[in-house]
């Protein structure tokens, strides 16, 4: 028998360009965009891909407050996600979802 070792799977470890970034928010937003706590642990997993000392040092907020905003138990203000986006180089849009009327 043949041991196995596994070891932990982080999506961040695959976000290594900007489309990779793109592709990984865009599929987050289609699976379950109405979800905040969702969307904002994505931007977490971006965070971590990218360099939290260096977030940190971009948004004036201390590394271990940006990983409490954006992990599972955290609630950010609107305002601190969009600090956070701007500081990565992401922008926020808004697209209608159906026609109006």
């Amino acid at each position: 028998m043949t041991d196995v070792t596994f070891s932990r799977y982080d999506s961040a470890d695959y976000l290594k360009t900007e489309e990779d970034i793109a592709g990984y928010l865009e599929a987050v937003m289609e699976a379950d965009g109405d979800n905040p706590a969702y969307v904002t642990r994505a931007l977490g997993v971006v965070a971590r891909a990218r360099n939290i000392s260096k977030l940190a040092r971009d948004t004036g907020m201390s590394r271990e407050g940006i990983y409490k905003a954006l992990s599972e138990d955290g609630n950010p203000s609107f305002a601190t996600v969009a600090k956070i986006a701007h500081a990565l180089g992401l922008r926020i849009a808004f697209e209608p979802v159906r026609p109006t009327a």
